[in-house]
């Protein structure tokens, strides 16, 4: 197959286009919604694997584009792996992750009065995938697992970024220099198995 040469970033998040940016080879031409303002599609898919589809589908053949798009969430053990694929929704319409984050604690609050002083398992899920108009390219998962972190720390990162701690780290992701997160979390493990499609 021929590499890839022009990519539409099928997201409305700037902080996933930022990263996925940082990501790509340099020789591609990269479009995102910052060049289209393509609203975005319903995801009604059952998994992450699903809502990437339904996102690189729906952007490539409104833009004609090959497109990339990321579902990506946060599982928390303790809470039956939610938020999941409900990840931005907790945030309310506006995908706002301050309300987000305040529902973990308030639902780990639910679950468990002591929570803060154990090990909360989680992990962040990434589901990435090229399509091109109604021909999936191919579909990849990465994840990275971690703690929940007792309370928000750190401005770097978007989303669920402050209260999640990597493994075998001390700071959450909103602490450490997004070069340094580009190179292990989630996305980063995904992108590895795409590359050689790019």
């Amino acid at each position: 197959m021929k590499k890839i040469s022009e990519l539409f970033i099928g997201t409305n998040n700037k902080g996933k286009i930022k990263e996925i940016k940082a990501l790509l080879p340099k020789g591609i031409k990269i479009y995102s919604n910052l060049n289209f303002k393509i609203k975005s599609p319903i995801e009604n898919g059952k998994t992450f694997e699903d809502n990437s589809l339904i996102k690189s589908k729906y952007f490539s053949k409104k833009t004609n584009l090959p497109c990339l798009a990321d579902d990506s969430g946060l599982e928390i053990d303790i809470l039956s792996k939610a938020p999941g694929i409900y990840s931005a929704r907790w945030g309310g319409k506006s995908s706002d992750f301050k309300k987000a984050i305040k529902r973990v604690y308030r639902e780990l609050n639910k679950k468990d009065k002591n929570w803060k002083r154990k090990k909360i398992k989680a992990r962040f899920i990434c589901c990435l995938s090229i399509c091109f108009l109604e021909k999936k390219i191919v579909c990849v998962k990465g994840k990275v697992e971690g703690l929940i972190s007792h309370e928000p720390k750190g401005k770097n990162g978007f989303g669920y970024d402050p209260i999640f701690i990597p493994i075998g780290k001390k700071f959450t992701f909103g602490e450490i220099s997004p070069k340094i997160k580009y190179k292990m979390d989630h996305r980063f493990n995904a992108f590895k198995k795409i590359k050689k499609f790019l």
